[in-house]
């Protein structure tokens, strides 16, 4: 399981017992978005082969408030 936790400026990944962190900016360029309309489902694409989704995609601002 990969566990996604959003701030400010970046994001902190645990994947597969691995810790590390997307910065914002990796993040934006990879996306081709603005941080604040990035979703989760995007970040865990940049992050997982095939990954499997639950729920509706949330935006990075919906997640900070």
């Amino acid at each position: 399981m990969t566990v996604l936790s959003f701030d400010d400026d970046g994001v902190d990944v645990e994947y597969e017992g691995t810790e590390f962190r997307l910065e914002k900016a990796l993040i934006e360029e990879a996306t081709e978005k603005s941080y604040p309309d990035v979703t989760d489902h995007d970040v865990l694409r940049m992050v997982e082969k095939e990954p499997t989704f639950s729920g509706e995609p949330r935006r990075v601002q919906d997640i900070l408030r």
